[in-house]
């Protein structure tokens, strides 16, 4: 797959060096700031179709999924690189909170990353430093795609403090009850819910309309909307009403199904009529 995504991706080399800050995804830090509302989608295809079609709908950000899926690095900078190309913030959910998948999928060219199953404030504060340089964090200095591959290290050092954006997944019941700590961490710049694993923290697998799910994420918003922090939720099955009722709930960063559920929902509708 990554050889194909290479002879797909030459028409990349024009966008490995659009300065950043001339790019939509540069506002995606301050609309998470002032609690704007943005919609975004989950990638676990890894192929530049799905992202131009996705494209095409008019999402604010993408997210390249690398826990649940087969995705490998080439393929991660190749798909950072057609996200971007059409005016989206590009955004990671790494596999782990851990220092080298965090800096790798940022030296990417990433514009942020998704943390999954942050359940402290220790565990969200060493999610910033790995996304961080010093002295601020602990990333180590690496030249990739990121830094223009050597020519602009100094612009690229200045965008990270500005504009990069780091998202805790709240996706355990530790993690629901730590949440005013963890949102209180430097650098945090917002929370998504992930439900299903959330609810299997409380037992019951992908039930997460039952009352005890629920309760815990009411939790989550009374906090979240108390203190004007951006909060997140991943709205699985591509129905609009879904979006609609986590908006009014004070979610403003939703992300909206995945690709294979966009594609297999409609499929399956269509030919249950046929």
């Amino acid at each position: 797959m990554a050889t194909l995504l290479q002879q797909q991706g030459g028409i990349l080399n024009r966008f490995f060096y659009i300065n950043k800050k001339n790019m939509k995804d540069t506002t995606l830090k301050q609309k998470l700031k002032n609690k704007e509302n943005t919609i975004g989608s989950w990638i676990t295809i890894p192929h530049q179709a799905i992202i131009d079609i996705l494209a095409e709908a008019g999402f604010d950000w993408l997210t390249i999924d690398l826990e649940h899926t087969s995705i490998d690095y080439n393929e991660l900078q190749i798909l950072i690189g057609f996200i971007q190309s059409h005016n989206m913030a590009a955004l990671v959910r790494v596999s782990k909170n851990e220092e080298v998948v965090i800096k790798r999928a940022l030296d990417a060219g990433a514009d942020g990353i998704i943390v999954p199953m942050i359940c402290s404030a220790e565990e969200a504060k060493m999610a910033v430093e790995f996304a961080k340089y010093p002295p601020v964090g602990k990333r180590g200095v690496g030249l990739n795609r990121a830094q223009r591959y050597g020519y602009n290290f100094e612009g690229y050092k200045e965008w990270v403090d500005k504009h990069l954006v780091v998202i805790a997944q709240i996706e355990h019941i530790d993690g629901v009850k730590n949440i005013d700590a963890i949102i209180s961490t430097p650098g945090i710049d917002g929370i998504i819910i992930g439900p299903y694993d959330l609810s299997g923290s409380l037992g019951i697998p992908g039930q997460y309309n039952e009352p005890v799910v629920q309760q815990a994420l009411k939790k989550v918003e009374q906090i979240c909307n108390d203190r004007k922090f951006s909060m997140g939720y991943h709205v699985i099955d591509p129905k609009i009403e879904l979006v609609k009722e986590k908006n009014a709930a004070g979610y403003n960063f939703i992300a909206f199904s995945t690709d294979f559920f966009f594609m297999g929902r409609k499929a399956s509708e269509e030919m249950s009529k046929i």
